[in-house]
């Protein structure tokens, strides 16, 4: 593995998708693909940074060796936990090897440890001062980002049962019904048939999703009525892939009926 260029982002040591894939001997399609296919099993800020827009031009400005393409839109950065995700889907001996390889020699950062034994007693009581300090500091951002959040998840669950696409959900069961109607075939069984279609072309598991959902609003405090009302359409509807995915889904099994 070659010496890879030295990126650090919030304070954090991290990797382009095209470094990522060259650490482990793969393409950076196959990267990318393997992060769309487990999308929900991947968390922001935790296993990678995704910039756009103005974070992506500052960052660009910023690290100007990289030579950032002008065409590129949206940018990831992969952290320690992120790689190890991928090496996992991967689940290759070479990617296991260079997991490791890059853990110890880029991931993590040893810094030189100071002998405070040996410093003047004014420095050490300055030194004990500012380790006190900074650990304070350090629990206040810790607070700051745990609010930070849970005030995101309140926002996700505002989004999913606030502003639902009536017109799309309203939309997709006028198809169905119509199907149903056309075909004989019960709506129940058709609405079934087009959540095992979206599984097997969108690669999920519906149940999962909708049982993750559910604790998730169970974590941020939603009432007992919100948890259960949730389900597989929310589920769709929050994940733009997905809900192209089922509308052409629907699409084809209403056009399909006209045909029986």
């Amino acid at each position: 593995m070659n010496k890879l260029q030295v990126i650090e982002y919030q304070n954090q040591r991290v990797l382009t998708t095209a470094q990522l894939a060259e650490a482990f001997g793969a393409e950076s399609d196959r990267i990318s693909k393997n992060f769309s296919e487990n999308r929900d099993r991947y968390t922001e800020g935790k296993h990678f940074f995704r910039l756009e827009g103005e974070s992506l031009l500052h960052f660009r400005n910023s690290e100007p060796q990289l030579e950032i393409s002008n065409m590129t839109r949206v940018l990831y950065l992969w952290t320690e936990k992120g790689a190890w995700m991928h090496a996992k889907s991967l689940n290759t001996d070479q990617a296991w090897a260079a997991y490791e390889a890059l853990v110890d020699d880029y991931y993590n950062v040893k810094s030189e440890q100071i002998d405070v034994s040996k410093l003047d007693p004014s420095l050490q009581m300055f030194y004990q001062v500012f380790q006190s300090v900074a650990r304070t500091q350090l629990q206040l951002a810790e607070t700051q980002k745990e609010l930070t959040e849970v005030k995101s998840t309140v926002n996700a669950i505002q989004e999913t049962f606030l502003q639902r696409d009536e017109d799309w959900r309203k939309s997709i069961n006028s198809m169905l019904n119509g199907a149903a109607y056309r075909t004989g075939e019960a709506y129940r069984d058709l609405r079934n048939e087009s959540y095992r279609l979206l599984e097997e072309r969108g690669r999920c598991d519906l149940n999962t999703r909708l049982r993750n959902l559910k604790k998730r609003l169970e974590d941020a405090g939603a009432t007992k009525t919100q948890i259960n009302d949730a389900n597989k359409m929310d589920v769709i509807e929050s994940d733009p892939r997905l809900k192209e995915i089922y509308t052409t889904v629907v699409k084809e099994i209403s056009i399909g009926s006209l045909s029986r």
